[in-house]
This record gives C-alpha cells, structure tokens and sequence, in this order.
C-alpha cells in the first residue's frame, strides 16, 4: 500500500489567465507556479489561497472544459466568514446560485458559479453539532420543504 501524500483539484477553463485573474481578485489567490505550451496557452497553474492549492489549465483536446449546465465536481471552500468571501466573488463576476445564509448544519453558506463554470460552495461554521443532531435538522428541513 503507498501513502497518499496529496490531493488538490484541477479546474479546467477556456481562458486561464482570465480565470487566475479572478481566483486573485475573489479569493486573493496567488499563483505560485505556471507553466505554458509553445502558443502560450496554460497547461498549468499552481494557485495558493491561504493554506488551501488548487491547478488551473487551459481546454484542450485532451481536457476540454465543463459543458454549460451541470458539473460533476462543487469545490467547497470554508472560510472564517462567507459573507466576505461571497461578496468579493461577486465583485469579480461570479454569479449567486445560492445566497448565504444560516444553514440547518452548524454552518453559514452559500453556493456560487464563477464566470468559468465551476460551483464553488462557501462555509463558514457556526456551530459545533454532532452527527446526530444535524440528521435531526436535515430531517427537519426536509419535513418542512
């Protein structure tokens, strides 16, 4: 058995250096490693927001980038306030999908889709619940929707 000794998501884009542009003014991103192709397209981006990394390439014809509608991944992003952050992604081109708001988990969240396709969830925790006691609320909220 070997060791897993890291993970960090890969999101593809149509415009890299326009999608490292807004992760800098959203979520004040900094890139820390880019590598290009002979036309200058990234096929590479390492970017750092505080103690979090996440990549960045250009589509190609090997990875093309998400079709418009569903995704297959939702980068969940937890923060110290979700207000701010959400606020600041906003400012820079994302769209709300759903506002932030007190959430029945022990967390205050919403949801978020930047200009490049990707959903981004933004958490702050609030509370400190036990398994048992965020089913009870789940069960709640499900009763009462």
């Amino acid at each position: 058995m070997t060791d897993i000794l890291d993970l960090y998501p890969r999101l593809v884009v149509d415009d890299g250096d326009g999608a490292c542009a807004f992760y800098a003014a959203a979520l004040g991103a900094e890139t820390i490693e880019r590598y290009t192709d002979p036309d200058g397209r990234i096929v590479h981006a390492m970017l750092r927001a505080g103690p979090i990394r996440f990549a960045v390439k250009d589509a190609d014809g090997y990875d093309p980038a998400p079709a418009t509608g569903g995704v297959s991944v939702i980068m969940a992003l937890y923060v110290s306030d979700a207000d701010a952050v959400a606020d600041r992604m906003v400012a820079a081109g994302a769209t709300v999908v759903f506002p932030v708001a007190d959430q029945p988990y022990g967390e205050r969240g919403g949801r978020l889709s930047d200009p490049y396709g990707h959903l981004w969830m933004i958490a702050q925790q609030t509370e400190r619940l036990t398994p048992e006691q965020i089913q009870t609320r789940t069960d709640a909220m499900y009763e009462q929707a």
